[in-house]
């Protein structure tokens, strides 16, 4: 079994946690001319990604089996920075690469300009992905305008040796059978405090939130985009479940991805949190030389999902149709196993659920789990990617920001709501 571990590029679901620092590239070839072709006449194409795909020794394959067409990598700084780029050059009708990399927190508002986009059905492609990841990239009237690359299935990690403590099961197994629902997961995590104080039971309100978030398939916008955060139950309901969890002790009071939250993985500040497949390498990172860590096959509520992306090919693309025979390499099965193996990337192809590469992953870090076992099961748990809209980062930030002031004591639960809905108000 390979012994690897899940060392992930944090590509996240808001804008605040898409500040890694990674060097533009651009792999191999000689110069080009304007019109998308090589000095000596081969036909170019770029495609622009950003954080780790796995696509740099793929390039290199793909370029070695061809003849006629060179490929050219572009890797962004940053996700925003891709993201920008992208926007601008949508906008100008111009300039965009042959392909596109799109995170999926960014799919429903690009979903309105499916016209920009090739579509990329083809009878060779149907049932390679998962439903929900397929169902996200095809427009009403049956266009789909991106191919899946990786999906981030969740699971719960945990401090084994902090459970130990306070007398809960440690054993992964019997750990899942306690967070049948978000209710059981709060009530153990009451049990937790009581027994290990000064610990929390989740490393972040916000977080927590989110991960709740990521199961509503309209929560701050319905699917016609119109706002409706305001009325929306659901979006209510976990809110004030998550900061009635604060008088109880159960969150550290911290953000995500602040120093002090990355500082409280080495004073055992908190025992679980949501964990998509990305999440092990930040944890293991972070949590360098803690003994304790695992990760139990199960998610409150059913299935969870928190990142991932699609490649797009731009209609105002040169090459369309040697663009998307690309991306529809790049996308198969046996390609994502291969970028699965170079960083990690969790494939949402169907046949790579079950490849051997996969399944047999364990990570010595989380006690030996079958980690890519798990996270393929967590995978076929998730029922549909989540409605993000146009407004949907603006909003969320807004609604982080009000469970963080109810975390730090600034304002009540009330005044916290109070505030959100203003929010929400001006943001149109």
């Amino acid at each position: 079994m390979a012994q690897t571990s899940f060392r992930r590029r944090a590509r996240l679901a808001s804008s605040a946690i898409l500040a890694l620092t990674l060097a533009t590239t651009v792999a191999a070839c000689g110069g080009s001319d304007d019109d998308g072709t090589t000095a000596d006449g081969k036909i170019k194409l770029t495609v622009a990604t950003f954080n780790e795909f796995g696509y740099e020794e793929l390039i290199d394959e793909y370029n070695a089996m061809q003849d006629d067409v060179v490929v050219e990598q572009k890797k962004a700084g940053t996700a925003n920075e891709h993201q920008d780029n992208l926007y601008t050059k949508l906008a100008a009708g111009s300039g965009l690469s042959d392909i596109e990399a799109i995170e999926v927190d960014w799919w429903s508002a690009l979903m309105e300009q499916s016209d920009a986009f090739v579509d990329l059905s083809d009878p060779d492609v149907e049932g390679r992905w998962l439903d929900w990841k397929t169902e996200a990239a095809t427009t009403p009237d049956g266009a789909l305008i991106g191919y899946g690359t990786d999906i981030g299935p969740e699971g719960i990690c945990y401090r084994s040796d902090l459970f130990e403590k306070a007398g809960l099961p440690t054993d992964r197994d019997k750990v899942a059978s306690l967070f049948s629902d978000w209710d059981a997961y709060f009530d153990a995590g009451r049990q937790f405090v009581e027994k290990v104080p000064g610990t929390a039971w989740y490393d972040s309100s916000g977080g927590t939130a989110q991960a709740m978030i990521n199961q509503v398939e309209y929560s701050f916008e319905d699917e016609d985009n119109t706002v409706i955060a305001a009325d929306n139950p659901e979006v209510k309901e976990i809110f004030e479940t998550v900061t009635s969890n604060v008088d109880d002790g159960l969150s550290t009071g911290l953000t995500q991805w602040s120093e002090d939250w990355t500082a409280s993985f080495q004073n055992d500040g908190f025992a679980t949190m949501a964990c998509p497949g990305w999440m092990l390498g930040v944890i293991e990172g972070n949590a360098d030389g803690v003994e304790g860590w695992d990760i139990a096959n199960v998610f409150p509520g059913g299935g969870g999902n928190w990142g991932g992306s699609y490649l797009t090919v731009p209609a105002q693309g040169e090459h369309t149709e040697e663009a998307k025979a690309l991306a529809k390499w790049l996308t198969a099965p046996e390609q994502q196993i291969k970028a699965f193996e170079a960083k990690g990337t969790f494939p949402s192809q169907v046949d790579a659920l079950s490849d051997p590469t996969l399944t047999g992953e364990t990570n010595a870090f989380f006690n030996e789990a079958p980690t890519g076992e798990i996270l393929a099961e967590r995978a076929e748990a998730v029922p549909f990617i989540a409605h993000k809209g146009p407004k949907f980062a603006d909003i969320n930030t807004a609604y982080q920001q009000a469970i963080q002031r109810v975390d730090e004591g600034k304002e009540t639960p009330d005044q916290a709501w109070d505030s959100f809905l203003a929010d929400v108000e001006r943001l149109g």
